[in-house]
């Protein structure tokens, strides 16, 4: 435990700050596929029901037209949040005839590439947009890899604790750039400890065959639909899963906001020759990607966590992150566990909490060459082989059992569980760290290893297993309906969001090309 670390712990148990624990904020997205009653993939368009895919602050999509994402308020208290994610699953469950929310993360059976239908969000110059950029990442990396669901998790710490932290650091910094700079160093210890998420809470040790696509791989054979690694955790965060050759030389450094931020702008900048032979339109004058640099927007640069801002209407992610500083940061290497109905539970989402807590106060030393691509290879190697006994990572250019290595972190954690309850008043922090330590002692209660060995026991293959969990879920869903007022506030929901889509699309000046072109150039004018 470092001496700053101490120090900070010390503050946060202080009388004036531990209250200010229950006032960190919490947000989920899930996504999950909707799938016909035999697990293929639907075919329908985004449900009217559920609302405007465009518009509807919870309900939305993300790559595929039948890829739901689901996306909570900011809460205090992480119950609420799961519970608000619980009505929202629960609501759209009641609106799906015949169709199902997928259970894992990896997909089942999907049809061919040209079949796998991209989402629209209408006529609007920004629903153009939004879908332009799905095109683009067709052309880029497939549709395939693009219907991989999986939950990210927000969290920010509370707005009153960061003027206490700077006191105590003696940081002369504005108060912008010091919460800034905490969060950059907050996710540069993430770099270095995530590999623990992964063995942790990692759940797709498996996949259905046809998602490689006859794409040569190192993986075996389960059955004849189902192929494995028997010590992975989670394949979605191997080079099976996102991954881009274009992205392979863009590393965003750490070490402060303005190099991230000028690392991205960057990137979306400079043309990349495989995507520039493309071209922005095909030869009737049809828009194929937004652009043909090394991304086209900054949300498409694949990483495990990401800085961010609320955006004002308008506005793109690096300005406001440039205007205004770092106000949360989205975890996004989490699988969905195909046991749980919501894809997460409390148990898990209390652990991200300290586990956050404690990349945010631990002594955050800038990182050197060797130790970013040492965190990089332990995240690989654990997504890959994380269960395999006596498996070592690198810690500070030495060998140790990844085994050894989660168990101190795990007693690390313990006075952040500590603390987090007594704030809370009960034990439901260190609960939640001795079900993980659980999964440290006995590897199989691991998501991945539950998996597995489910697999092997009832000898369905992986898309069997999933749609009979699919199945299960949805029936656990529909047998809890909302009440008539809960049910009514999602319909109005639903409704007033398609009345603003249709409000834009109606009222909207200016042509398409002209709105891609203002958009371009808001990104380029930064910083220069």
């Amino acid at each position: 435990m470092s001496e700053l670390f101490s120090r900070r712990l010390a503050l946060l148990g202080d009388a004036a700050a531990l209250p200010l624990l229950t006032q960190n904020l919490h947000g989920i997205e899930r996504e999950c596929l909707r799938v016909n009653a035999d697990g293929s993939l639907a075919q329908t368009e985004h449900p009217r029901a559920l609302g405007s895919a465009l518009t509807h602050p919870q309900i939305t999509t993300d790559y595929s037209e039948a890829l739901l994402e689901f996306i909570t308020p900011a809460e205090a208290n992480p119950a609420d949040t799961l519970a608000d994610l619980e009505r929202i699953h629960r609501f759209a469950s009641s609106q799906l005839d015949g169709e199902y929310l997928w259970s894992p993360s990896m997909p089942g059976l999907l049809p061919d590439e040209a079949d796998i239908p991209i989402a629209r969000y209408g006529s609007s110059n920004i629903g153009r947009l939004k879908y332009v950029y799905r095109q683009g990442l067709a052309l880029r990396y497939g549709k395939t890899m693009q219907c991989i669901a999986g939950i990210h998790y927000n969290f920010s710490l509370a707005e009153g604790l960061w003027p206490l932290l700077q006191q105590l650091d003696g940081d002369t910094q504005s108060a912008r750039d010091y919460q800034s700079a905490s969060y950059i160093a907050l996710i540069r210890n993430f770099r270095r400890y995530s590999w623990l998420l992964m063995y942790l809470f990692g759940a797709s040790p498996a996949l259905d065959a046809s998602f490689l696509r006859g794409r040569p791989h190192q993986l075996q054979q389960l059955d004849a639909d189902t192929l494995f690694l028997p010590y992975a955790t989670s394949l979605r965060m191997s080079d099976l899963g996102y991954q881009s050759n274009a992205q392979a030389g863009l590393t965003p450094c750490y070490n402060d906001l303005a190099s991230y931020t000028e690392s991205l702008r960057s990137a979306v900048a400079t043309p990349y020759p495989a995507y520039a032979a493309i071209g922005t339109k095909n030869a009737a004058g049809e828009w194929l990607q937004l652009n043909s640099n090394i991304i086209q927007i900054e949300n498409e640069y694949y990483s495990s966590i990401r800085p961010k801002r609320v955006t004002y209407s308008g506005e793109r992610p690096i300005q406001a992150l440039m205007a205004r500083g770092v106000q949360y940061v989205e975890v996004r290497c989490l699988d969905i566990n195909p046991y749980l109905p919501l894809g997460i539970d409390l148990d898990q989402a209390r652990f991200l909490d300290a586990f956050i807590l404690f990349c945010a106060l631990e002594d955050s030393p800038l990182l050197a060459s060797g130790v970013c691509r040492a965190s990089t290879e332990n995240f690989l190697m654990t997504v890959k082989e994380g269960r395999r006994p006596g498996l070592q990572l690198q810690r500070e250019g030495q060998p140790v059992e990844l085994l050894t290595w989660a168990a101190e972190l795990l007693e690390r954690f313990k006075p952040i569980a500590e603390l987090l309850d007594r704030a809370y008043g009960d034990d439901a922090y260190q609960t939640a760290l001795h079900l993980q330590q659980r999964k440290v002692d006995e590897p199989a209660q691991t998501p991945s290893a539950r998996v597995l060995a489910e697999l092997r026991e009832t000898g369905e293959s992986f898309r069997a297993m999933a749609l009979r969990h699919s199945k299960e879920h949805a029936a656990n869903f529909r047998a809890q309906p909302l009440s008539a007022e809960e049910q009514a506030s999602f319909a109005a929901m639903a409704q007033q969001s398609l009345a603003e889509q249709a409000e834009l699309e109606s009222a909207e000046p200016g042509d398409f090309d002209t709105f891609v072109a203002a958009y371009q150039a808001s990104i380029l004018g930064i910083g220069v």
